[in-house]
């Protein structure tokens, strides 16, 4: 195996562990048969060079959210949340997602940095939520994903699969999960 995939590029071997590291990645999809893309862009994860392991929560349903807030008349997604075991770097990794998005249907409306939140409807949405505990503010590469801790349909399906679980500078996902569900926002 090429050594540039464990190191990245850009510099990105500076920015994380040479070890295996678990990286959350968020399914989601709303167009299409959703339930049979999210099955094979699991297994598409799983052949992803460098991946030992894949470990995958239950989808669960959500509104689409719009920046006017929910939108109950678009197509609701199916959402779930997969950990990899893996040694790719970062910014290896981020590439390999977008590829499955786009082999999966995924159209970009607009070309946009990782801080700016997209509103379409998608067939394939595959968002790199946390990398071990690397934190990083290259707009290239935001981790963890700036919007993970507002997002109920990103934070219940990890706490399923780690009970464990902490996002980088927020704290245990348990506890994220219960203040936002608290404050009342999804």
């Amino acid at each position: 195996m090429n050594r540039r995939l464990a190191q990245g590029f850009d510099g990105d071997a500076e920015r994380h562990p040479r070890g295996p590291v678990e990286a959350v990645i968020a399914l989601g999809a709303n167009l299409g048969d959703r339930s049979a893309t999210m099955g094979a862009a699991i297994k598409d994860l799983a052949r992803v060079p460098l991946v030992d392991a894949v470990r995958v929560s239950e989808p669960i349903e959500s509104v689409a959210m719009k920046p006017e807030g929910p939108d109950a008349e678009a197509p609701a997604y199916l959402n779930a949340v997969a950990i990899l075991t893996t040694r790719l770097a970062p910014s290896v990794l981020l590439s390999y997602l977008h590829a499955i998005e786009q082999r999966h249907g995924r159209v970009r409306s607009a070309a946009r940095s990782a801080g700016e939140p997209g509103w379409e409807d998608r067939t394939l949405d595959l968002d790199l939520i946390a990398y071990g505990s690397v934190v990083s503010d290259d707009p290239r590469l935001l981790l963890p994903h700036p919007r993970a801790a507002e997002r109920d349909f990103v934070l219940g399906p990890w706490l399923a699969v780690d009970p464990d679980a902490v996002l980088p500078g927020a704290g245990r996902v348990d506890e994220v999960l219960r203040r936002l569900r608290e404050g009342g926002r999804r």
